[in-house]
């Protein structure tokens, strides 16, 4: 009786290239991904909207359905990170595109932290944004 053997080049080629995919896959990095604000210039007073584009650094492509599980809004620009305001997010207008409600009761620089997961991703994304509330 004889044994059926399946090309072993074949399979080794086989091989190759799922590792290959797989490699290339595990290569993103939270590092190769970061929040933009859509404008640096915010308007003062209670109701501001400060909207966030996450983007691939890598091809510049906006990043949807990311998972933020963390954002706090301070002076720290100013001297003064004790002085925070509320963060409420808001539904979301285009993808990729990340929009919060605050309250910026004073003219100035401002500093928005974020955290978030990523889909498909291991690790974390934080980043630090400074905006300025303006009269």
């Amino acid at each position: 009786m004889r044994r059926f053997f399946p090309n072993r080049g074949l399979a080794a080629a086989l091989a190759t290239i799922l590792s290959i995919a797989t490699l290339s896959a595990a290569r993103a990095d939270p590092a190769d991904y970061e929040f933009r604000l859509v404008q640096t210039d915010v308007k003062q007073g209670d109701g501001a909207v400060v909207a966030v584009r996450l983007v691939d650094k890598r091809s510049g492509a906006a990043i949807p359905d990311a998972v933020i599980f963390a954002t706090r809004i301070d002076m720290a620009p100013e001297g003064m990170p004790t002085m925070t305001a509320p963060v409420e997010a808001l539904p979301a207008t285009e993808p990729g595109v990340y929009r919060f409600r605050t309250n910026l009761m004073m003219a100035g620089g401002w500093q928005l932290s974020l955290a978030a997961k990523l889909q498909g991703e291991t690790g974390t994304l934080e980043n630090k944004l400074v905006l300025r509330a303006v009269p």
